[in-house]
C-alpha cells in the first residue's frame, strides 16, 4: 500500500442562486412532483418505482459513474494504490459516486496507511430546486470510503478548513482508543491534527464527526464508512458500490427552493424533511445511478449516517445472496430480502446479477421514497425468460 498525499484542498463551492421569478406557488412543489422529476420516482407506487422517465436536463448522470472500470482487474488497476477514495468533485454536488473507491488490497502484510481528511463546508444541491450548507469530510457525502486490512496501522490527519464556520473532528468506529480520535482530532478552522490506530478487528465500520451536537454535524453531512479487509480478503465480486443513508432537517418544508437552513428542532424531534442516498435527492439515479451487466456478482457497502432512523434496506426485484450482518466478516447469511442497518451501522451485500432492468435501492420504511431516498441498479444484458418474462 502506496502512502498517501493529501488529497487538494477544495475550490470554493459555487453557490447557485435560486431561479428568478419563481412564486411561493412554485416553491411548495408537491412531493410526487419534486421526485417525479428529480429522483425519477413518478407516481411512486411500487409499480412504478423503477419505470421512471428520463432525468432532467441538468441532472444528466455525472460520467464517472458511467464510465468507471470495475471487477478485479479494473479495480487494481487504478485504485489499488490508494488507502482510500478520491472521487472528482464537482462544486454544486457533494454526492461521493458509489463505484469510486479503492479495489481490494492485494497485499497480505500489514503495513502504516496515511489517510488524510479535510472537513469543508461547501453549499451544493439539495435537489433541483434547493440548495443546503453540508458540513462533509474531502467535499462529498459520504465522505471518502477507507480502506485497509486488519493489523494496518492507521495514521489520519484531519484538516479543517480555513472557510468553516464550526469545528470538526472524526470519530472512527473502527479505532480503539479514547472517542475513537475525537478528542486527538478536534479542530477549529485552520488548524490540522493528527492520531494513529492499529486496526484490530476486520469489519466495516462507520465514522463521523463528534464535536457537540454531535446529530447535527452528522446530519449535515459528516459521515464515511472504513472497511477493514481480514487477512485473507473478501471473496472476489466483479464491483463494488459505495452507499450511505442519511437524513436532512431543514427548518424549511420538503420541496421548498432556495437555499435551505437547517433546523435543530426538529433534529431534536426526529423530523427530518428529507431521506437521502449519497447526499441528496437524486444522487443514485439522476446522478450517480449504478451500472451493472448480467451474470456479475455486485458488492454493495452500505451504512447510515443517520443521525436518527435505521434503515430496512431493500433492494426491489433482487434478493441479497449474502450478506454480512452489522458489517462484521465473520458469518455471513444467504437469501435475505431485507436488512436492518441502525444509524451508525453498515452491512455487506451481494447479489448474483440473472436479468436486465433497472433496480430501485430503497428503505423499505416506503414513505421515506417520498421524502427523496431511493437509488438505481441498472443491470444490462440478455433476458433470461426462464427467470422472469412478462405474459400476456
Amino acid at each position: 500500500m502506496t502512502d498517501q498525499s493529501k488529497a487538494p484542498h477544495s475550490a470554493a463551492a459555487t453557490q447557485p442562486r435560486a431561479e428568478e421569478g419563481v412564486t411561493a406557488d412554485d416553491s411548495q412543489l408537491s412531493r410526487r412532483t419534486l421526485l417525479a422529476g428529480t429522483a425519477g420516482l413518478t407516481g411512486l407506487t411500487l409499480g412504478t418505482l423503477g419505470l421512471a422517465g428520463a432525468a432532467h436536463a441538468d441532472h444528466e448522470p455525472r460520467t464517472s459513474a458511467r464510465a468507471h472500470s470495475h471487477g478485479h482487474g479494473g479495480h487494481a488497476g487504478s485504485l489499488s494504490g490508494r488507502a482510500y477514495s478520491i472521487p472528482t468533485l464537482v462544486d454544486d454536488d457533494v454526492a461521493h459516486d458509489p463505484a469510486a473507491i479503492p479495489g481490494p488490497l492485494e497485499r497480505r502484510e500489514p503495513t502504516t496507511v496515511q489517510v488524510h481528511l479535510e472537513t469543508v463546508e461547501k453549499e451544493a444541491l439539495l435537489d433541483s430546486n434547493a440548495t443546503f450548507r453540508y458540513w462533509t469530510f474531502n467535499g462529498t457525502v459520504p465522505g471518502p470510503f477507507v480502506r485497509v486490512r486488519v493489523g494496518d496501522t492507521v495514521e489520519v490527519t484531519l484538516r479543517n478548513h480555513e472557510d468553516s464556520w464550526m469545528p470538526h473532528n472524526v470519530d472512527f468506529h473502527a479505532c480503539t482508543g479514547p472517542g475513537g480520535g475525537a478528542e486527538a482530532t478536534t479542530c477549529f478552522p485552520g488548524e490540522e491534527k493528527s492520531f494513529r490506530f492499529k486496526a484490530l478487528r476486520p469489519g466495516l465500520y462507520v465514522y463521523h464527526c463528534a464535536v457537540p451536537p454531535v446529530a447535527l454535524h452528522i446530519a449535515n453531512g459528516m459521515y464515511g464508512m472504513i472497511l477493514v479487509e481480514p487477512e485473507e480478503g473478501l471473496p472476489p465480486v466483479d464491483r463494488e458500490f459505495y452507499v450511505m443513508q442519511g437524513e436532512i432537517y431543514t427548518h424549511e418544508t420538503f420541496g421548498s427552493s432556495g437555499l435551505l437552513t437547517d433546523d435543530y428542532n426538529k433534529m431534536m424531534d426526529e423530523k427530518p424533511e428529507y431521506f437521502v442516498l449519497n447526499g441528496h435527492v437524486g444522487a443514485l439515479t439522476d446522478h450517480y445511478p449504478m451500472k451493472a451487466k448480467v451474470g456479475e456478482k455486485v458488492r454493495i457497502f452500505f451504512g447510515v449516517g443517520g443521525p436518527n432512523f435505521t434503515s430496512s434496506f431493500h433492494v426491489i426485484g433482487e434478493i441479497f445472496d449474502k450478506i454480512y450482518p452489522n458489517g462484521s466478516v465473520d458469518q455471513p447469511q444467504k437469501d435475505v430480502q431485507t436488512v436492518l442497518v441502525p444509524a451508525g451501522g453498515a452491512v455487506i451485500t451481494e447479489l448474483d446479477l440473472k436479468v436486465p432492468g433497472r433496480f430501485v435501492l430503497v428503505d423499505h420504511s416506503l414513505t421515506r421514497a417520498e421524502r427523496g431516498l431511493a437509488g438505481w441498479l441498472e443491470v444490462e444484458g440478455e433476458e433470461n425468460p426462464e427467470i422472469f418474462e412478462e405474459i400476456a
